[in-house]
């Protein structure tokens, strides 16, 4: 297959496809092992499923519903751009017999919507507004794998990881924020085989490029004081934004500049390399090596030395975090982290940064005790292995999914293998980016 996005290659047999796929996913429920045609993207999120501890049979669970649902969804970012979807995508799902849906980035449906008759057969399945379709929850799926990966999905038949979802077919695309680059949701068409096509796939791509361009229109203009933003949680690779440059950073360069915003007033060669280097034969010119590549990428004036220091203050989004949750803002807080603070580094300094800024959310999360919070957290990447969190969640959200991850949990961390583990998760969990 030329694509491994395409759910099937022309001329494939549906049928035939649809039959190999069904042996494949009993083959893998039953001895762990993926044999073919299962395409390289599916087999990981079946890997992924399992090991968040979704079983075939199960289901999806409603999280939101009446005021609820309908507070959220006012406040989401995407509300904004739902005439636009329905505009693009509303009259293809009713008269294809197809279903439009909308969700977060955890993978919460917020509108489904399209052929009627459609929608009563999804309802049996809980693919309602209100429900959570994350990877973690409910397996494979195109709005929670695309938001799982951050890429155009399309997901055909028994390639979803649940059983009474393998009857459809669907395909989604993430959306961003313009300004951030975050991942805001995805939006998904549902239905038949049809939607197999690489059409399909092209469709949502472009829909969600057209939001995204959208939500660019609607934005509030950058103040002309405002100064360069920094988004460095859940990613390995910083992006700086300076007025409409983005700058993409290395990974050492993403370290010097998360450094550099948190000390204003500088930092000599001797303070940067203890922060930056475990290894103490790395040299100062090693480092100066690096700030003469950082200063020629950020342009002239930015970057001043002796000491290092940036001439313009950094907003940077670990910042953010940081000044809500000692503001006690802590709806505000869980929203703008969007994963571990450069997961992929090593550096001293940024791995202290890193522990406490997890530790601290993650501790104010179990400590409040609010539900949809502890569950953002839990289904997260980095929480879904984390005892103590679907703990907390259990005891205010005790629902059979739930109740049935934390037993699981329980048991892995009572085997001998389990409590090795349970010693090193804590380090772990801290670094693991989103998908």
């Amino acid at each position: 297959m030329s694509d491994p996005w395409v759910a099937l290659e022309p001329g494939a047999d549906p049928a035939e496809r649809v039959r190999l796929l069904r042996r494949a996913h009993e083959t893998f429920t039953t001895a762990g092992t993926v044999p073919r045609p299962v395409r390289s993207v599916v087999a990981e999120s079946w890997r992924r499923s399992a090991r968040a501890g979704v079983g075939p049979d199960g289901a999806a669970s409603v999280e939101l519903t009446d005021g609820d649902l309908g507070a959220y969804r006012a406040e989401h970012p995407l509300s904004r751009v739902m005439p636009l979807f329905r505009e693009l995508m509303g009259t293809f799902a009713a008269d294809g017999e197809h279903l439009l849906a909308v969700c977060d980035a955890h993978g919460r449906l917020l509108w489904v919507e399209g052929h009627a008759a459609t929608r009563r057969r999804a309802d049996r399945m809980n693919f309602v507004p209100g429900a959570r379709w994350s990877e973690s929850a409910v397996g494979t799926n195109a709005p929670g794998t695309a938001v799982a990966v951050d890429r155009p999905v399309q997901v055909f038949a028994a390639e979803h990881f649940i059983r009474q979802v393998q009857p459809w077919t669907c395909a989604a695309a993430p959306v961003h924020d313009p300004r951030t680059g975050r991942v805001l949701g995805a939006v998904d068409i549902t239905g038949g085989d049809g939607l197999a096509h690489p059409h399909s796939l092209g469709f949502v791509r472009a829909v969600a490029r057209a939001a995204e361009a959208q939500l660019a229109l609607l934005a509030p203009p950058r103040a002309a004081g405002e100064g360069p933003l920094l988004s460095a949680l859940g990613r390995d690779e910083a992006e700086l934004a300076v007025g409409e440059r983005r700058i993409r950073l290395s990974r050492r360069h993403s370290e010097i500049l998360v450094l550099l915003s948190r000390h204003p007033e500088g930092l000599s060669g001797d303070e940067l390399l203890c922060a930056l280097y475990a290894d103490e034969s790395v040299t100062p010119v090693t480092l100066r090596a690096e700030l003469a590549r950082l200063r020629r990428l950020l342009g002239p004036g930015l970057l001043a030395s002796r000491p290092y220091r940036l001439t313009a203050a950094v907003e940077a989004d670990a910042t953010v975090v940081e000044r809500r949750l000692e503001t006690g803002a802590l709806t505000a807080a869980a929203e703008a982290y969007t994963g571990p603070l450069l997961p992929g580094s090593q550096a001293p300094a940024i791995v202290r940064l890193r522990e406490r800024l997890a530790r601290g959310l993650r501790s104010a999360l179990i400590a409040h005790g609010d539900p949809d919070l502890l569950a953002d957290w839990a289904h997260a990447p980095w929480g879904e292995d984390d005892p103590e969190v679907w703990r907390a969640l259990a005891a205010v959200r005790p629902t059979a999914p739930v109740r049935a991850r934390l037993a699981a949990l329980e048991a892995e961390l009572a085997a001998p293998a389990g409590r090795a583990r349970a010693r090193s998760r804590d380090a772990t969990y801290l670094q693991r980016p989103r998908p």
